[in-house]
């Protein structure tokens, strides 16, 4: 089986699976009320410009401002021009394009300021208005950030209307394609506008991108219109839903079919497919199978996979993934894999298996920004190259932008993946509310040694009182009259008072109550 698309619509959800080889490799999951942002264009008012960080406040209408940084800010007050033949072709239904190509050759972090930019306090005032486009979306406790310079995609182009530039995708690989996709834009595109031709461009006629090219101008021109008419913060344009975005930016001629389980929305991706891929039209199906549709594929199985700490590898060894607020830890572990020859050669085999396991996981829980991994050490050199190149290769297949660096002598690889949307795990769960997150909980014998020192402000507190009682956890009051019974005999007779230990079977682990009458 080859690359399919399969959609599961259940009340207000509405999820997405990539399916290559019967393997899922991408999840995208739309909940109505909290849909992405990426993409949408707004008339922004900036409410805050902060010098000391080149950055500014823009309030787009969301619950919290969204960020401008000084190096995203675009023609209208610098002078945009790229011509850098390349594009990074991200189809995607993120959406990310790389606009800022001068700034990673040079070194600097994505919106940076550029060599020569004036400064954010010459460029920008509060209480400005200003067109902002959602580059990402709010995420745990920041706003999205947004950038001047509008990308608008279609099925074959991405157009770039404050951007003089045109780009062809790498993927083109022959020159004769590309020059001829690249005479025909320059010829037809809008002055000062540019280009980037996608992937799926490739061999299409000159009038069907003659016709994606006019969809994208006419939309372009309905912004500016808007933005005459509106008062910020206001949107200007809303980026498709989650299912047209997919047929939009992935559906072409290599998936084998996609798959509807709902006749509303089979029927919107139908008509969809008329106005942008009418020869793809026949390969979108209905599901009409009696079991849930991600059972029948599989796919349920592998979103609780994807939302475990644990993941087994084949060979018996297994990763473990940490997600921290600043970066995600990934450790590899031989587990029960012992080998057949030496250490050397079970240790290399476990990593080989190990990055193209990784490389899934990132995929499949949309895990971004900085990503350390923890390989099982190798003495060869040779060796740990060879797992550097596996895990490049991988990285090939990853449309998300991805900078690896060689594997240190510890044995770590430090990497960083463009992030845009909210992980997986973190988009599916929420905070314990046994642990607030830590992901554990005080021991019983914590707990215990708390409770004798919460005792002895007690019977300072209540001197009179003859008798104390604590209120307890049962596993917490069989430790005390188990393994503590000698420290709680003590603690007693210290204290010259009764202590009466209830358990009571509601009260949580950690918590406890020590009062008296």
């Amino acid at each position: 089986m080859g690359t399919e698309i399969l959609v599961n619509s259940t009340g207000k959800e509405t999820r997405v699976a990539l399916m290559e080889g019967s393997q899922l490799s991408e999840l995208h999951i739309d909940r109505g009320v909290d849909r992405g942002y990426v993409g949408n264009v707004y008339l922004g008012k900036v409410v805050r410009v902060l010098p000391g960080m080149q950055a500014a406040f823009v309030d787009v209408g969301m619950e919290r401002a969204a960020f401008l940084y000084v190096g995203d800010i675009y023609p209208q007050f610098l002078d945009g021009k790229n011509h850098d033949d390349d594009a990074d072709d991200d189809d995607g239904p993120d959406r990310g394009l790389d606009e800022d190509a001068t700034v990673a050759e040079e070194g600097l972090p994505r919106g940076a300021p550029r060599p020569g930019q004036p400064a954010i306090q010459d460029l920008l005032t509060e209480g400005q208005e200003i067109v902002v486009q959602v580059a990402k979306d709010p995420i745990g406790t920041k706003g999205a950030r947004v950038t001047t310079h509008i990308t608008l995609p279609g099925r074959y182009l991405v157009f770039m209307p404050t951007v003089d530039h045109v780009g062809i995708s790498r993927r083109i690989d022959r020159d004769r394609e590309r020059r001829r996709l690249r005479d025909f834009i320059e010829k037809s595109r809008p002055k000062g506008a540019g280009f980037i031709v996608r992937t799926v461009c490739a061999t299409q006629t000159n009038a069907t991108l003659k016709t994606d090219m006019n969809y994208l101008v006419a939309t372009w021109e309905k912004i500016q219109a808007a933005a005459t008419t509106k008062k910020a913060p206001a949107p200007l344009h809303l980026d498709h839903g989650l299912v047209l975005r997919i047929v939009r930016d992935a559906f072409h001629e290599d998936v084998d079919r996609m798959v509807v389980d709902n006749p509303k929305l089979f029927e919107e991706v139908q008509e969809f497919m008329v106005e942008f891929s009418p020869e793809l039209k026949e390969k979108v199906h209905l599901y009409r199978g009696a079991e849930p549709m991600f059972d029948n594929f599989g796919v349920e199985d592998e979103i609780t996979r994807a939302t475990s700490r644990r993941v087994w590898l084949k060979s018996g060894g297994y990763l473990v993934i940490d997600q921290t607020e600043a970066l995600t830890a990934i450790d590899v572990n031989s587990g029960k894999f012992v080998g057949t020859a030496s250490l050397e050669e079970t240790t290399l085999r476990v990593n080989m298996e190990a990055v193209k396991e990784i490389v899934y996981q990132l995929r499949l829980r949309n895990i971004g920004g900085i990503i350390i991994l923890d390989l099982i050490d190798m003495d060869k050199e040779q060796n740990r190259d060879k797992v550097f190149r596996a895990l490049e290769e991988e990285l090939k297949k990853d449309r998300a932008r991805t900078n690896a660096l060689k594997i240190s002598e510890l044995g770590l690889v430090q990497m960083t993946r463009k992030r845009v949307q909210e992980d997986l795990v973190r988009y599916l769960s929420e905070p314990c509310p046994t642990c607030e997150g830590r992901g554990n909980i005080k021991s019983r014998q914590t707990i215990c040694y708390e409770v004798f020192r919460e005792l002895q402000r007690e019977s300072t507190r209540s001197l009179a009182a003859a008798t104390l009682y604590v209120n307890v956890h049962p596993s917490v009051a069989d430790m005390l009259y188990g393994e503590e019974f000698s420290v709680f005999e003590a603690v007693e007779a210290r204290l010259a008072r009764k202590i009466v230990v209830r358990a009571l079977q509601h009260m949580h682990q950690e918590k406890f109550e020590v009062y008296s009458r």
